[in-house]
């Protein structure tokens, strides 16, 4: 679940040292102008960047230098000297990059850029003592962090690993040659993505570069039987138009419902002490329900940035309609409509999911979904209330698939069955995680406290009644595992 920082808004001027927990439960702000302004010149910049800029026209070289020099700017921009922050530690990791060996090139990334990141977390608690920062620096670093990670653990995929070890998808985004200084600098900083992301994949963004990124998508399919004699040239000016309505209505909904149901509603004297338990359980979920449309806003918004500069074709539909989701970051249908929490999280900031997937769940031997909560939780931050909900969120997750797995089963017999089902877990998915990500709003510890308090901690003694007294089923850890072409072999002479 990721954190735009300087979205949460929590204030408009720097921490003094007097300032409390407490306070960062203050009302929402707008927006930050710097932000907005930058995502809206950038989507000029990319339409502008798509038409005269195209592949057919500009040699890959220029495309990658302007794109990092639009990046580089729209930073300073933004965030002004704090912006070092992000250039030391891309230069940091490309040394990583041309000196370390492809055997050990990933882990020594890894630790640079998560170590470096996280002392920019502390830094913002023990210096600025809970402040928020009106430039706060951290939600460009979090992106760059996941691609530098990303890229070297694709690059020791393909340099340092055989390919019958690795997975097909792993072997399709295998980097083999070491990327230049020049591309390594616009994949991590390119304007479509500096501010507000999504990561995305090296070869991918290659493609996209060198005008090879929507045709390799249309070789897939075979055109001929559908009477097309040439490739076409899907436009993504429908998709963008699209992406820019559904910005303008999540905006919108910020700016009223979030200061209709503010945050601090939660540690109100009337939640804490004088409404009742259901109360609490449906003033939350609004609540809850009301911080979203600002994540809605940024990250359609940055999606359809990067569509206007043509990056983020994913295909052709099974109808035959061009799709531009290759970036998207969330699909708000399946969230809203969301029947249990793995849906849930599957679709809730997407690109975030596969990067720790990627470099964490298919990767560690032990505790895949307690270590990849803590990795999240960590590259998220370190306020409390972010650890709140990530453990919080391991508990929820191993109960839910428990329950899913020992119960799911009975309810497959009849349609009306199916529907009664899908209603119960639908509402009961949406309050678990109106429970689960509340710290995550709070972030500090005494108003967390003081909420799960008000709940009677409802949902972890419900959870850990369930872990301790229904059957574990063990087979999630072994499907997990991605497919090898060892594997694959291995289970032919078996």
């Amino acid at each position: 679940m990721q954190c735009l920082p300087w979205l949460l808004g929590a204030g408009s001027h720097l921490a003094s040292t007097s300032v409390k927990p407490q306070d960062l439960l203050r009302p929402v702000s707008p927006l930050p102008v710097n932000f907005v302004a930058c995502q809206l010149f950038a989507l000029f910049a990319a339409f502008w960047f798509r038409i005269y800029l195209s592949p057919g026209k500009t040699s890959p070289d220029v495309r990658h230098a302007l794109v990092t020099i639009f990046g580089i700017y729209f930073v300073i921009f933004c965030f002004g000297w704090y912006s070092v922050h992000l250039f030391v530690l891309v230069l940091m990791c490309y040394g990583i990059m041309v000196t370390a060996s492809v055997s050990s090139i990933h882990r020594y990334t890894f630790l640079v850029a998560m170590g470096y990141l996280t002392i920019c977390h502390i830094s913002r608690i023990y210096i600025f003592h809970y402040g928020i920062l009106t430039t706060d620096f951290s939600g460009p670093l979090m992106i760059v962090t996941q691609k530098i990670t990303t890229l070297a653990f694709q690059v020791h995929d393909g340099l340092g690993r055989r390919a019958e070890d690795l997975s097909a998808e792993q072997q399709r985004l295998a980097v083999k040659v070491k990327p230049s200084f020049l591309e390594y600098l616009s994949y991590l900083l390119n304007f479509m993505s500096v501010i507000a992301g999504p990561c995305n994949n090296f070869k991918d963004y290659i493609a996209f570069i060198e005008g090879r990124h929507i045709h390799a998508k249309l070789l897939e399919v075979n055109w001929k039987q559908r009477g097309f004699h040439n490739l076409p040239e899907p436009s993504p000016t429908g998709a963008v138009i699209h992406k820019l309505c559904m910005t303008l209505v999540s905006l919108l909904l910020f700016l009223t419902l979030t200061k209709t149901f503010p945050v601090t509603c939660l540690v109100d004297d009337w939640f804490v002490h004088k409404a009742n338990f259901l109360t609490r359980l449906c003033y939350l979920y609004i609540v809850m329900q009301a911080s979203k449309p600002k994540y809605y806003f940024a990250w359609t918004l940055a999606d359809a940035v990067n569509n206007a500069a043509g990056f983020g074709f994913s295909g052709v539909d099974k109808n035959g309609n061009f799709c531009w989701d290759l970036l998207s970051n969330l699909n708000i249908w399946k969230i809203e409509t969301a029947t249990s929490f793995k849906m849930y999280l599957e679709n809730w900031n997407i690109q975030t999911a596969t990067w720790l997937k990627r470099v964490c769940y298919e990767r560690v031997p032990w505790y895949p979904t307690v270590l990849t909560f803590f990795l999240s939780a960590l590259w998220h931050g370190v306020y409390p209330g972010y650890y709140f909900t990530f453990l919080t969120g391991i508990l929820v997750t191993v109960a839910a698939r428990t329950v899913r797995n020992n119960y799911r089963h009975c309810f497959l017999s009849s349609r009306a069955l199916k529907v009664v089902y899908d209603v119960v877990t639908w509402a009961v998915t949406q309050l678990a995680v109106s429970y689960t990500v509340a710290p995550f709003v709070l972030l500090a510890v005494e108003p967390t406290i003081s909420l799960y308090k008000s709940m009677y901690f409802y949902l972890h003694i419900i959870s850990l009644l369930i872990i301790l007294f229904l059957p574990i089923k063990p087979h999630a850890h072994i499907q997990r595992q991605p497919q090898t072409l060892n594997s694959v072999n291995k289970k032919k002479k078996d």
